[in-house]
């Protein structure tokens, strides 16, 4: 796929395409999405399809890659090397706040993040999931790396160990965070996402 030539379409039907691909691909999972049911929900040809994706596998992984871009560009960037010994947690907390604030706004992100844990075990997905998985997990190791040097980051555990520490409960936290999404308020959401926030420091503390 050319991501120069889908930059050409219309963003409202960029949405409107990848929220009718995240409902499917959520429902059905990836075997059973259907690409005509996604064209009927959309709105789009199925040549305009084509123009855009080589088939079902390339929508899916475009269709991440957006998300993640999508999110990471309404929550605002996050520079790990220009955190200081007092902004760290602060820092640290207000982007996972602002991230669930985007996904209040947007219902589409929630299906997207069913989706995405839905898919973790799929050989058929497990390429793009990779990829995020992989950024995520640099992310994570640059983050501690930083609070170590702030002495706000317990150093006694292999490097490798806490990274997969952080990583596995940060999954289970967003992973239980979208699968009780609409059991809670906007408030409780915020609420939560501190205590989620706050198990996790506690756990990383020196």
């Amino acid at each position: 796929m050319s991501r120069n030539r889908l930059e050409n379409l219309d963003r409202a039907r960029q949405e409107r395409l990848f929220e009718s691909a995240a409902d499917e691909f959520a429902a059905r999972g990836y075997d059973g999405a259907s690409l005509n049911r996604i064209l009927e929900r959309s709105g789009m040809s199925k040549s305009s399809l084509y123009y855009y994706f080589d088939d079902k596998a390339d929508l899916f992984t475009t269709m991440i890659d957006r998300a993640f871009d999508f999110l990471l560009k309404e929550i605002g960037g996050f520079d790990v090397a220009q955190l200081t010994a007092e902004t760290y947690w602060d820092e640290i907390d207000g982007f996972y706040r602002r991230g669930i604030e985007v996904a209040s706004k947007r219902g589409w992100m929630i299906k997207f993040g069913r989706l995405f844990y839905g898919l973790r075990n799929n050989p058929k997905a497990e390429g793009p999931v990779g990829l995020v998985n992989t950024a995520i997990q640099r992310w994570i190791d640059e983050a501690l790396a930083k609070g170590q040097g702030f002495g706000l980051v317990r150093s006694d555990l292999p490097q490798t160990m806490l990274i997969d520490a952080v990583m596995g409960m940060g999954m289970a936290l967003d992973h239980w965070m979208v699968a009780h999404w609409e059991e809670m308020s906007p408030d409780m959401r915020v609420l939560v996402s501190k205590q989620q926030m706050d198990l996790i420091r506690r756990v990383v503390a020196p």
